[in-house]
């Protein structure tokens, strides 16, 4: 949980290449203010009060149903980020009773800002100081496609504030994926059996919706960081922003798609939901029950049996949470310690993105054929139509970033082109592809990222 640093500039090139050792010695770690940690503390904050709102002018209008509903879904992903942070932070082998009491009244993300803003403080008022405690660290940088090793010192300080932004990139995921994506979902069902929207549920829903699109971009920075640590990634703006409007985009119109597939068929929906649902949960489980592996037991040193299958049993779910809406960008390995396989696998990918949009454009069909005009007061067939273009083009940025704006994309042993050129070769008879082109592998062997 906490092995990703920060570290300062890139190191000067042309002194580099003077220098003859393994290992270079690179400047100590600048901290920068935390911003992350107020942004995800001001969602959390905004999408409780906004939900408790709505829980409140719900049960003064009498609506039980869609109260109770607003409020399951805002206290399970609540728990849960709070189990999160404590578990990040090892809170129950120390003696913290303030900040265990703020978990237990749901306020732990605020008294773990205001200890990040303390910590930061602290390091502003030191700038210059070098304190007693130091650990050395070791990453890989790609520069002028050649890998150089760089170590450097961390503080005690500034790997406390490295924790806690971990610890709120991993409460971001939580928040968005069990919490905000079912909320959002929600409340989009109501407005449009309602075919009313009050300003309380509005600011619900924009504050879910900005959530879901800061999560699902924190999760593929975070996949990248996963599967490659050994190296120092820096993503650039070009990169954010690129997978902000893939991430935006596949989501929204998986959500809209499911909401109005569910507003179609009502109670009918629920089996195929939820049978989906499943699917992806219980996925890993059989995968590693097939492999006749063992359950790892040193995920957490200080964790029993038990412990660890509630661990396994929680990333599981989250991982469901977030294939049901987006992809994960990793695949969940419960026989590994890191419990995730790194490498980049492009028919993971390929399935995933595949069953999907088939399994959208069925949905789609049957909000179309079968939907009741009095929902919506627009055409259907360009509803659905727009919502397919649109999920089209999420997979269209999505090919963009892993073909040019990855940032280790130069380490892939087949980029997306040489995928999707090696199916394409498989589809032809075999004697066309012997007499008429060399092999596919060979080409990818070849090909330059």
């Amino acid at each position: 949980m906490d092995r990703v640093y920060e570290i300062p500039e890139e190191p000067n090139v042309d002194s580099i290449s003077s220098l003859e050792e393994d290992v270079i010695r690179g400047a100590n770690p600048r901290f920068t203010f935390p911003f992350g940690i107020l942004f995800s503390t001001f969602l959390y904050c905004g999408e409780a009060a906004s939900a408790l709102y709505m829980v409140r002018i719900y049960r003064k209008n009498s609506e039980t149903y869609w109260m109770t509903y607003t409020l399951s879904f805002f206290m399970f992903s609540s728990i849960m980020v709070q189990l999160t942070l404590i578990f990040v932070h090892r809170d129950l082998a120390k003696d913290k009773p303030l900040s265990l009491f703020m978990h237990l009244i749901l306020l732990g993300p605020v008294i773990r800002c205001l200890e990040a803003m303390i910590k930061y403080l602290t390091l502003w008022k030191k700038e210059g100081q070098e304190e007693p405690y130091v650990s050395l660290t070791r990453k890989k940088m790609l520069i002028n496609g050649e890998e150089v090793l760089i170590e450097w010192e961390v503080g005690h300080s500034i790997r406390t504030l490295a924790m806690h932004r971990n610890a709120y990139k991993r409460m971001s995921q939580i928040q968005a994926f069990l919490g905000s994506v079912p909320q959002l979902t929600y409340q989009l069902y109501v407005t449009l059996i309602s075919a009313e929207v009050p300003l309380g549920r509005a600011v619900l829903m924009v504050f879910s919706l900005i959530s879901v699109t800061y999560g699902a971009t924190l999760c593929n920075m975070l996949a990248i960081q996963i599967k490659y640590d050994e190296y120092k990634i820096r993503l650039g703006p070009l990169e954010v922003l690129c997978i902000t409007i893939w991430r935006t985009l596949e989501i929204t119109s998986r959500l809209v798609i499911l909401v109005l597939f569910s507003a179609t068929l009502k109670l009918k929906a629920v089996p195929f939901l939820l049978l989906n649902f499943l699917i992806i949960l219980f996925e890993p489980w059989v995968k590693f029950w097939r492999s006749g592996a063992q359950m790892p037991n040193n995920i957490e040193k200080n964790f029993s049996r038990v412990g660890t299958l509630v661990v396994l049993i929680s990333i599981t779910v989250l991982y469901a949470g977030i294939n049901f809406s987006c992809w994960s960008a990793l695949q969940l390995k419960l026989a590994d310690r890191d419990l995730v396989d790194k490498g980049q696998n492009w028919g993971h990918m390929g399935l995933h993105y595949s069953v999907r949009l088939v399994e959208n454009v069925i949905m789609v069909l049957v909000f179309k054929f079968f939907g009741v005009k009095v929902l919506l007061n627009y055409c259907h067939s360009l509803i659905a139509l727009q919502l397919i273009i649109a999920y089209l083009i999420s997979i269209g940025f999505m090919l963009l970033f892993f073909q040019y704006l990855h940032p280790l994309r130069t380490l892939f042993t087949h980029n997306v082109v040489d995928y999707l050129h090696c199916v394409c070769c498989h589809r032809h008879p075999l004697g066309r592809v012997e007499n008429s082109e060399p092999s596919c592998d060979a080409e990818a062997r070849q090909s330059i990222v």
